[in-house]
């Protein structure tokens, strides 16, 4: 494996260390992870948003439509 040192404003590297620390991975498992999505359109993982932050307050009645309707788009 390759060593790649790269520069990030403060603010990003905050947001990076917090986002692998809720994770429980490490900086550089999650930068990997990031590139690759980055490079493949993130075509290879499912992404998955924060609980409660769809923004819709009817999911839970008709969450077997939502999830038929979201497998079919794959």
């Amino acid at each position: 494996m390759k060593r790649t040192t790269i520069k990030l404003p403060d603010a990003l590297d905050g947001r990076l260390r917090h986002e692998a620390a809720r994770r429980g991975v490490s900086l550089s498992e999650l930068t990997r992870e990031a590139i690759e999505d980055l490079l493949t359109g993130g075509s290879n993982r499912r992404r998955l948003g924060k609980p409660g932050a769809s923004g819709r307050a009817d999911i839970s009645h008709h969450i077997e439509e939502i999830l038929r309707s979201e497998l079919a788009t794959r």
